[in-house]
């Protein structure tokens, strides 16, 4: 027997019995997204790797370690697309949405693809919701942004989260900054793994993004940001932190804040939910206000999020136990003996018209059998036919909620069983 072929590792197969939650998730992202005045966009799953290098930041890990690329038959080097907000200001350029009234706002649900470990919660292709709204440096969007995030975050009921917040200063007041972080590194550098030594000299403020005990100890008492932020930053960030306040939501402030990309300027944030134990992040964003003009766009300034789908599915199920599951069928069609079988078929069909989900038996199961997966199915009623209820014109309609049988008119039962099932929604 030939070995089974399964899924590739870091990818999953989402069931026909895992669909209605993670739809319940879509659809109140919709809502959430559409209260705030975003439009949808999509985006090819692949875009020439340069998008990527250029935008997201050759330092970054994304880059140097996690991109699927490859060259297409025409010699040209492609890229599963990692993260959504360069595609989406790459969309932004092409289209010319500058010439149209600012901010452009816009959302997203896509697979993402990135080669790394896969953890729980964290996959190789996962799907995420996004917003990018650009053409306005206003530090009251990036205050929506957080505010657009934090509402499907309450509207789905997400457990124990905390916004955490930092600014990343621009390019006037970051340089000097960076110097100094350096040579706090370099002072630093016995303390250090060898992947922080090698960020000290491309980028040192992604030594923020290592987990290593050791280097997060380190990393505690270096230089902060905030304290070499130019005045306009830091009158950008205290006035993010006063739109927050004017949305009820609550902060943190920390300086290790930084995000896996380079286009961030000024404001990040991120979410965490502690029902996610050490790896705690659900989703998260900032600002990136060089980031159109580094793909060879007009300068425009942007902010925005991303939060993972699979991230926020796995707090719901560890936090509540009343989500929706599978629905059954509005009936279920049991033919008594192979004679019942066409008629069967028919009013399958005539339910299936009117718009009610309807199944009935193809295995050649006896009676006993049918009622049985009748009830597996999780159908309302049981609707059927036999001799006598062919003799008759009619048919036997058997609620499997309550067991109660009633005999109706074979021209009544498609009506009856429409009627029940609009009276319960």
């Amino acid at each position: 027997m030939a070995d089974k072929i399964k899924a590739p590792k870091g990818t999953y197969d989402i069931l026909p019995e895992d669909q209605a939650v993670r739809r319940w998730v879509v659809a109140r992202a919709e809502e959430i997204f559409r209260r705030y005045g975003y439009g949808r966009l999509d985006t090819p799953m692949f875009e020439e790797t340069r998008l990527f290098s250029r935008g997201v930041g050759e330092s970054t890990d994304i880059v140097r370690k996690e991109m699927y690329t490859f060259t297409d038959l025409g010699g040209r080097s492609m890229t599963l697309r990692p993260e959504g907000t360069a595609p989406a200001a790459r969309a932004y350029v092409e289209h010319g949405m500058h010439r149209l009234p600012q901010p452009v706002k816009l959302w997203y649900h896509w697979p993402m693809f990135r080669y790394e470990s896969p953890q729980s919660g964290r996959y190789r292709q996962h799907y995420q919701f996004g917003i990018e709204a650009f053409g306005s440096e206003a530090p009251a969007l990036d205050a929506e942004a957080i505010g657009v995030l934090h509402a499907l975050y309450a509207d789905l009921g997400l457990a124990e989260v905390e916004l955490r917040i930092n600014s990343m200063g621009c390019r006037e007041c970051r340089p000097a900054y960076s110097a100094e972080l350096r040579t706090f590194l370099t002072a630093h550098r016995s303390k250090l793994c060898a992947e922080c030594h090698e960020r000290t000299q491309m980028n040192p403020l992604r030594t923020f993004d290592c987990k290593v005990p050791g280097c997060r100890a380190v990393l505690e008492d270096a230089p902060r940001l905030t304290d070499s932020l130019c005045p306009a930053c830091a009158s950008h960030h205290e006035a993010v932190r006063g739109h927050l306040a004017l949305q009820d939501i609550p902060f943190v402030e920390d300086h290790r804040l930084v995000r896996g990309m380079d286009y961030y300027t000024r404001t990040t944030f991120e979410f965490q939910s502690a029902v996610l134990g050490a790896q705690s992040g659900v989703g998260g964003g900032g600002r990136y206000d060089d980031l159109v003009e580094t793909i060879g766009g007009p300068p425009t300034p942007g902010v925005g999020f991303g939060t993972g789908v699979e991230r926020i599915l796995l707090a719901l199920a560890r936090s509540r136990d009343d989500l929706p599951g599978k629905q059954g069928p509005a009936a279920y069609v049991v033919a008594l003996g192979e004679d019942a079988r066409p008629e069967g078929f028919r009013l399958a069909h005539e339910l299936r018209a009117r718009g009610l989900s309807t199944d009935l038996d193809y295995a050649g199961r006896s009676a006993k059998g049918q009622m049985k997966q009748a009830g597996r199915s999780g159908a309302r009623f049981a609707v059927i036919l036999g001799e006598e209820e062919s003799a008759r014109a009619s048919a036997t309609l058997k609620d499997l909620t309550t067991g109660e049988e009633h005999v109706v008119p074979r021209n009544e039962v498609v009506d009856i069983i429409v009627q029940v099932h609009e009276d319960g929604k």
